[in-house]
């Protein structure tokens, strides 16, 4: 008897099977976790041991004054951060073009490596090298009152005075050059004979960046700007957990940071933060069909 062939789909579907088994057990089985949400949880007892409590933590989230007052302040750091992170998102694709224009080939990769090694350094190091330049017994304040230019240390990192500009910058330097990947690589896809159909028009280097590398980056930029836009609420937790102190605190924290702290930062109040966390996914996957929807609209193609 001939053997049966095996599908090509099938053998696909072998081939993802095992990532499929990562994405279950990373992102969906971590679930069972939102039942702390409706019980009055008080480590170190089962969670059969305690209450059922419904919805009682859900509610305290908007009835109680204080807690509401402390949630306001921290969703008004949440969108400063990630506005803040919007209005920076074209950065990469600026720096991307402009890497792409320098013909000296050692040159470009020198800086495409130079940019990008901090993506691989952890935030505990980077607060660690922000601590060595800008503590008070730092190498900038030592420098300038060794120079004469001031007379008693510049509180760079034990101030609230800009705080959402800076952990901006911060952003900024450790995932600029890691962002641009995406973007080099889509410029690779632009059609060259476009290029030299505008060489032949006399068209120079700019106008070249202009009417034909970043309208060929504009798609790319857009499913990534839609995603952010979806994780609004999602700002992480590393960054944010090592540059927060007393000072500062009032505008560093943002939603992971304020769940991290009410639950296993000192307040070990774990059913509230899981009620928290599980509010926060569900008007993210909310923002998600949203943009969705709006691509759909706006590019005629979705995104999920």
């Amino acid at each position: 008897m001939p053997k049966k062939r095996i599908s090509p789909g099938f053998k696909l579907f072998l081939l993802i099977s095992p990532f499929m088994l990562l994405v279950f057990i990373l992102s969906y089985f971590p679930l069972y976790g939102w039942a702390y949400a409706f019980f009055d949880y008080r480590p170190p007892l089962k969670l059969s041991q305690c209450d059922f409590v419904g919805l009682k933590w859900f509610e305290m989230l908007f009835r109680n004054p204080t807690q509401v007052k402390q949630l306001l302040k921290v969703m008004r750091n949440t969108f400063a951060m990630s506005g803040l992170g919007l209005l920076v998102s074209g950065l990469p694709i600026m720096f991307a073009i402009f890497l792409n224009e320098i013909k000296a080939p050692w040159y470009k990769k020198f800086v495409q490596t130079f940019t990008t090694l901090p993506n691989f350094i952890s935030w505990v190091l980077v607060y660690s090298f922000a601590f060595s330049l800008f503590s008070n017994s730092g190498m900038v304040n030592n420098l300038a009152i060794n120079l004469g230019l001031i007379d008693t240390p510049i509180k760079f990192l034990e101030s609230d005075n800009h705080t959402w500009l800076k952990m901006c910058l911060w952003g900024v330097w450790k995932g600029l050059g890691w962002s641009a990947i995406m973007y080099l690589a889509a410029i690779t896809g632009i059609d060259q004979e476009l290029y030299e159909a505008a060489r032949v028009d006399g068209a120079g280097r700019f106008r070249l960046m202009w009417h034909i590398t970043l309208p060929g980056l504009l798609p790319t930029f857009s499913v990534l700007i839609l995603l952010s836009v979806a994780n609004f609420l999602s700002n992480g937790l590393d960054q944010y957990y090592v540059f927060q102190n007393a000072f500062n605190r009032e505008h560093i924290q943002v939603l992971d940071l304020y769940v991290y702290n009410i639950s296993v930062g000192g307040q070990n109040s774990y059913s509230p933060a899981t009620a928290l966390s599980i509010l926060k996914s569900i008007i993210s996957v909310t923002l998600l069909f949203v943009v969705n929807r709006l691509s759909k609209v706006t590019r005629g193609e979705t995104i999920v």
